[in-house]
């Protein structure tokens, strides 16, 4: 199979649902010639021309409302949000609309619209431009929330993202535009709230989000060589989440860290952790749920500093080896 970068399979999945379906259109700020702030939408208005791939003012609540309304009439848009903190800016029409607006129509209307934005850090972007805010989000009923790590997750989650009949914000970490797996040409679906065990073990689960995963996965293979043998599950979509996935994992190692670059204070690794607490899965621990965040601090634009911010390989060792008692 082909192998393709995390931004080329979420560009392909818009490509060929635009090619499907006359009602999915773009809008967003820069995302027709110079193809938005990382080159996602580059080349699509060519192809679509301007009324499907729509620039827009910089109004993040102006982009929002004209998607909450044009979904309410009958069309699929999808915005994009040059970067995942400016959802701030648009917290009235997601929260207050987009959310309540089928339950409070009896169902009679629905919004089904996509908001995707680029998070987290590494890229020297600065405390107003490198935040993980998908806590935030997954505390709305009506919004789903999605999170992939691969570009493969990426295709197909976008593509049920797009096909749903309620607002879905879709988290797409700038670290992983980068990354490659191999991805179907085919248009294809993964369905939202199943979750993906990544790396099978017996010793301890760790649970990760987003460009967490892959350092996750970095770490096992460094405790591999020490006889630690570590599961590695990613949810890949944080509401709706898949429970029975993460506590089968949880009861068979009887071990669980949870990590994500978010703040750790009110991180959705909170969320994972009462979860498990609150299952079958609480019994089988043999020692406590430890949790990964970042610091509760601005994200600095120091690189050195930036690393610092939030968790990294070796901290993810230390945290399962205390786990285990090995440290």
């Amino acid at each position: 199979m082909r192998v393709i970068t995390y931004l080329e399979a979420v560009r392909e999945a818009m490509q060929q649902e635009m090619r499907q379906n006359d009602d999915v259109y773009i809008l967003g700020e820069d995302i027709g010639l110079y193809g938005g702030a990382f080159g996602v939408t580059r080349g699509m208005i060519e192809e679509f021309g301007p009324e499907r791939v729509r620039n827009t003012p910089i109004s993040e609540s102006g982009i929002a409302g004209a998607a909450v309304g044009s979904a309410l009439t009958g069309m699929r848009p999808i915005l994009e949000l040059q970067f995942s903190d400016f959802i701030t800016i648009a917290t009235d029409q997601m929260v207050n609309q987009a959310a309540k607006l089928r339950y409070m129509y009896g169902g009679k209307g629905n919004v089904p619209m996509v908001l995707r934005t680029p998070s987290g850090s590494g890229t020297g972007a600065a405390a107003q431009h490198s935040q993980s805010l998908e806590a935030w989000m997954t505390h709305i009923p009506g919004l789903k929330v999605i999170q992939p790590s691969t570009a493969y997750d990426a295709k197909g989650l976008l593509k049920a993202a797009i096909d749903d009949a309620n607002p879905v914000v879709f988290y797409e970490h700038k670290l992983l535009y980068g990354t490659k797996s191999e991805v179907p040409e085919d248009l294809y679906s993964i369905p939202i709230g199943v979750a993906d065990v990544k790396r099978e073990g017996t010793d301890i689960t760790i649970v990760a989000t987003a460009v967490m995963v892959h350092k996750s996965l970095e770490a096992a293979k460094e405790l591999e060589k020490e006889g630690i043998s570590v599961e590695v599950v990613d949810p890949r979509t944080l509401v709706p989440l898949d429970e029975e996935t993460i506590v089968k994992s949880v009861a068979k190692t009887g071990h669980l860290v949870v990590v994500h670059e978010a703040v750790k204070r009110g991180g959705y690794g909170g969320e994972i952790a009462s979860m498990i607490a609150e299952s079958e899965a609480f019994d089988y621990l043999d020692a406590p749920i430890k949790r990964l965040g970042g610091v509760a601090a601005p994200i600095p634009y120091n690189p050195e500093l930036e690393k610092l911010a939030v968790p990294q390989v070796p901290d993810i060792i230390k945290a399962v080896k205390e786990t285990l008692n090995k440290a």
